[in-house]
């Protein structure tokens, strides 16, 4: 039976054969939700005893992104650094014959596994070898005949038959333990309270209580957690897009969104969510991660498989850079203006890729196609323009494009109104080319210091009047001069940062391509 705790100790212990995955990042946070909000300690074990598939990189990886998150452990171990601790259990478990050798060959086992699917047979093994006292093979342990009951944190009662376990293979040799061995010798030696993990180890949990009753070890509450589920509703994987926590950095997620985001695939704050609420009403899951520690609850996390959307994560995303000072949203951004190639920062150690470190708002920048030096201010206007737009960081590079490049123009994008989308007559191309003309004459004779959105606001809002209201006969065919797009920011705030000189070159050549 599981005893009561004196401290709530939960533990993440994710195997480096890969990248951090989001499945695992998320129950990353539901265990250290759940420690913080209890008091307790949040632990962090490398399981890499499979030497031939682990990985430093793959290491490095799951820590780096675990502290990007801001997911901070209280406790660090690796396997490989505690492999006497399981030999001397494993011994344990030999001397009382409750584990054995077993000498059956890789392709003897397949064999029998293959022939028993063939039946429609369960596909274990139940090993002749148990009373042989056999030296060497892979030890496996011999369940009792009985049914093994464990109340989940999650699905409540839970049975299983340990006759349709066979015998669970524990370890290769003394040296080598396997995964359902080694994981319940380091939650006890760990002092593990509560064993938080995804609905896919719910298999392993019959095995790994009855090696803990063998040893007579206490038992952790467990609580399976519902698995990420892909658009199509099967799990989560690499065909379904990004899966790696590194990968949603990259593309410019912030760990705020990211952590808020995750926190939702499978629980809810409420008790139970209105049937009266929108669809498109967020608002009330915006939540810190004080909140989230504060709210938190076992009891509220659902048993069916948890949705992931890619447009609610990018909404959250928008959300949250909304809420950055325009200071710190540049910083974030300036290494995805060099990536796409539209700037270049004077004397940066270009080692660093452009997703990382190396820029600073006090480091000076060049428009990478006229080699002009940007002033880092100008560069906080672009960006404060498209903050709004903007739902990941990546995002930035193709939104802002026009103020670094000349636009690539198609004719019909000049033609007014836009629902009206058609090649252009020649009469409809004189009629544009005669505004264009109009808007060059009126900007030309603005005075360069009063370039400013308040002053080309006044005199051409008054000059749009003119055409019987419809201010658009004038002010699209400038934004589409200005930026070659059907989406962007108003066309004053993009005159003003282009100046008068750039303005009424794209003007002229907008004419030139009508």
């Amino acid at each position: 039976m599981p005893i009561k705790f004196k401290k709530i100790r939960v533990r993440i212990a994710p195997s480096p054969t890969g990248p951090l995955h989001i499945g695992t990042a998320r129950t990353a946070l539901f265990n250290y939700l759940f420690a913080k909000k209890h008091k307790g300690s949040f632990i962090l074990r490398i399981e890499d005893t499979d030497l031939e598939r682990s990985n430093p990189k793959y290491e490095k990886n799951i820590k780096d992104g675990l502290q990007w998150l801001g997911i901070q452990w209280d406790e660090f171990y690796k396997q490989s650094e505690r492999i006497d601790s399981y030999a001397k259990y494993l011994k344990k478990l030999l001397d009382s014959g409750q584990a054995f050798y077993c000498g059956h060959s890789k392709e003897e086992l397949e064999k029998e596994r293959k022939e028993k699917l063939k039946k429609k047979e369960p596909p274990i093994h139940i090993c002749e070898h148990y009373n042989k006292k056999l030296k060497k093979g892979i030890i496996r342990f011999r369940p009792p005949k009985k049914k093994i009951v464990f109340n989940d944190l999650i699905r409540d009662r839970v049975e299983f038959n340990s006759e349709l376990l066979g015998d669970i293979s524990i370890a290769k040799n003394l040296k080598t333990p396997l995964y359902n061995f080694a994981v319940i010798i380091d939650d006890y030696e760990m002092k593990i309270s509560h064993v938080i993990r995804g609905e896919d180890h719910l298999s392993n949990t019959p095995k790994q209580i009855l090696i803990q009753e063998a040893l007579n070890l206490p038992i952790p509450q467990y609580a399976h957690l519902p698995l990420i589920l892909g658009p199509d509703k099967t799990k989560l994987s690499k065909r379904h897009g990004v899966v790696s926590v590194a990968d949603y950095q990259k593309q410019g997620y912030l760990p705020k969104a990211l952590i808020n985001f995750m926190a939702l695939l499978g629980w809810s704050p409420q008790d139970k969510i209105s049937s009266q609420k929108s669809e498109n009403s967020h608002d009330e899951e915006m939540l810190s991660i004080k909140e989230l520690i504060k709210k938190f609850s076992l009891g509220k996390i659902q048993k069916g498989g948890a949705i992931f959307n890619v447009a609610k994560l990018d909404w959250f995303n928008g959300n949250y850079i909304r809420q950055k000072s325009l200071e710190n949203l540049t910083l974030l951004c300036l290494p995805y203006l060099v990536e796409r190639g539209l700037i270049e920062p004077i004397f940066i150690n270009k080692q660093y890729p452009p997703a990382y470190g190396g820029y600073s708002l006090e480091r000076k920048y060049i428009i990478t196609k006229t080699k002009k030096e940007i002033p880092i201010n100008k560069l906080k206007k672009i960006i404060g323009l498209e903050q709004k737009r903007m739902k990941k960081l990546s995002e930035v590079g193709e939104l802002t494009e026009f103020f670094f490049k000349s636009p690539h123009y198609k004719s019909d994008m000049f033609k007014w109104p836009r629902t009206q989308r058609a090649r252009l007559k020649e009469k409809e191309k004189k009629e544009i080319i005669n505004i264009l003309n109009k808007l060059e004459q009126i900007l030309s004779k603005i005075k360069e210091k009063d370039f400013t959105i308040e002053k080309l606001k006044t005199i051409l809002m008054l000059e749009a009047e003119k055409f019987n209201g419809d201010r658009g006969c004038l002010l699209w065919p400038l934004r589409v001069a200005l930026t070659g797009r059907e989406k962007s920011p108003g066309p004053f705030e993009i005159a003003e940062i282009l100046g008068k000189e750039r303005v009424l070159e794209r003007i002229k050549e907008a004419k030139k391509t009508i």
